[in-house]
């Protein structure tokens, strides 16, 4: 599981507190073509960097435009696009150069997009999927359900083998596929699911139901992006050691901050058995400074800057240390190239690993099922609250 915010929404949010002028954004819906998709890109890609647009070298599909002071991001998806803009003037000069090549509908400000709604307010943006976690209510058959506090219980972690297997395991993978692209906007631990769709049973269905439960009660939630006046990245990190029954694998977790909004997020079991605590734990260190350098990335191609260094919080002391000390020890041998990527950031001085306490670490949401008290704290933490209040300021 594993989810980012789309280009558009970083930029905006990063460039609300500044002078930059408030970013207008759009829906084009490009309009059917015989050509081939593979054609019909390298058409449209050479047409916009023609007219000024240099293609992301983080993200292919993402397209920057920077005359002089101004700026514009274009986001392509099959044949849909989002165009941002700071201002109304160079929208509309952009969309008429796309109209010479391309037919093309103008969809409106940016209110619905691949079926998330964005609320834009005076405060930041507020994404959502309330109509399509009604509709998955609907094809499970359970829109009368009771709903749970919580989308998992604190139990421990079933196996591939507990219960018999389910008849119909097409709706159980067709449901588990379906939960993962509601978490693009309000994170949550689903991972367990999504473990057993090869041969699901029915402790594992209970497990699914539960979640199905939690989204009853709570169709309105989404996810908060506040406006930003300086940028800096923060990573929450955390690893459930030998956690998996079955494989004895850990599953490394991230959550990561762009100032005080949440913006990537991340649950994989790992590849590989760790020997130790400290080594699962390094590990998930490593993978959340690898998303947290490509993000650094988009951010200055998108001339968003981060200056300061990113800060990574983990709850081992010993992961700490050993991002803190340039001697390899021979227990670390094992772990030695994700001990050189990290301590090359630390050195260079883009990088701080400091210790946080268990109780304070996000990322546990991820994978674990936690108290309701804990998990609704740890939901707030994340940015994820209410999406009906009325909004202002735009789309």
């Amino acid at each position: 599981m594993a989810s980012t915010l789309t280009a558009p929404a970083l930029s905006a949010a990063a460039n609300a507190g500044r002078t930059v002028p408030a970013p207008v954004a759009l829906i084009l819906n490009v309009q059917p073509s015989n050509t081939a998709p593979r054609a019909w890109f390298e058409r449209f890609v050479k047409h916009v960097t023609t007219f000024g647009f240099q293609q992301s070298r983080s993200d292919s599909s993402l397209f920057i435009f920077k005359p002089g002071h101004s700026m514009a991001y274009l986001l392509l998806y099959v044949d849909d696009k989002v165009l941002s803009a700071s201002s109304t003037s160079l929208l509309q000069h952009i969309i008429a150069s796309l109209r010479t090549e391309f037919a093309m509908k103008d969809m409106g400000p940016v209110s619905h997009f691949l079926g998330i709604h964005v609320q834009r307010s005076a405060t930041g943006f507020k994404l959502s999927q309330t109509a399509y976690a009604v509709e998955l209510l609907e094809r499970a058959g359970m829109v009368n359900c009771k709903p749970a506090p919580t989308p998992a219980d604190t139990n421990p972690k079933l196996s591939s083998e507990d219960g018999a297997l389910i008849k119909d395991a097409s709706w159980y993978r067709s449901m588990a596929g379906a939960l993962q692209y509601l978490t693009l906007t309000r994170p949550y631990a689903d991972q367990q699911v999504c473990l057993h769709v090869h041969a699901p049973r029915d402790s594992h269905t209970a497990l699914l139901k539960r979640i199905l439960r939690y989204i009853k009660g709570t169709t309105s939630l989404g996810l908060h992006i506040h406006r930003m006046d300086t940028l800096t990245i923060t990573a929450y990190t955390d690893a459930d050691w030998a956690g998996c029954p079955d494989t004895h694998r850990s599953t490394s977790r991230f959550c990561i901050y762009l100032e005080d909004s949440l913006v990537s997020w991340s649950s994989k079991r790992q590849t590989t058995v760790s020997r130790s605590s400290a080594g699962a734990e390094y590990r998930g260190v490593a993978n959340a400074m690898s998303e947290c350098s490509w993000l650094r990335h988009l951010l200055g191609e998108l001339h968003c800057n981060v200056h300061k260094a990113t800060v990574a919080y983990c709850d081992n002391i010993s992961s700490v240390y050993m991002a803190r000390n340039p001697v390899h020890h021979r227990r670390t041998k094992h772990i030695e190239l994700d001990i050189h990527f990290v301590r090359e950031k630390v050195a260079l001085g883009k990088l701080r690993v400091l210790q946080i306490p268990s109780a304070r670490q996000f990322a546990d949401i991820f994978t674990k099922g936690l108290p309701m008290s804990l998990f609704e704290e740890f939901c707030s933490s994340l940015c994820v609250g209410e999406t009906t209040a009325a909004t202002a300021g735009g789309c």
